[in-house]
């Protein structure tokens, strides 16, 4: 995949980075756009407003995150706990995300579990749960 410029997603950066940092060399790329597969699938099994259960693709995925980083500014994850299953085709990663909701200032704070799985080094499959009611606080306080 050519080399894109990404500074614009800069706000997810740390959420970016942990991904990376956390499936390693099982998947090839460098940022977490270059490890997904074209035709990504990336659920999320809440609902939330503004963000679809469905992401179908790198492109729509993209775009999503696009409209995140103009909402959230992360400064930090931690907590990552990361399992295999699968012969290492599936992980299973349990982590925080730290930041702050861009139009009040308040602080950001959520945990997640996501589902990942992985095909001839990218990732084909994201599966995301997260704390749906911490979110609705941030950004409706």
């Amino acid at each position: 995949m050519p080399q894109t410029d990404y500074t614009a997603y800069a706000p997810a950066a740390p959420y970016f980075d942990l991904v990376r940092q956390a499936l390693g060399d099982a998947v090839e790329g460098e940022h977490f756009f270059d490890i997904v597969a074209p035709d990504i699938a990336y659920e999320v099994l809440y609902d939330f407003p503004g963000w679809p259960r469905l992401t179908p693709g790198r492109a729509a995925l993209m775009d999503a995150f696009r409209g995140y980083v103009q909402h959230i500014a992360l400064a930090s994850t931690s907590d990552l706990v990361v399992h295999r299953a699968d012969n290492g085709c599936v992980f299973v990663l349990e982590y925080e995300v730290h930041g702050t909701i861009l139009t009040t200032g308040r602080p950001y704070h959520n945990r997640f579990c996501s589902i990942v799985t992985i095909t001839n080094r990218k990732i084909v499959h994201w599966r995301d749960y997260m704390d749906s009611l911490a979110a609705w606080n941030a950004l409706t306080a």
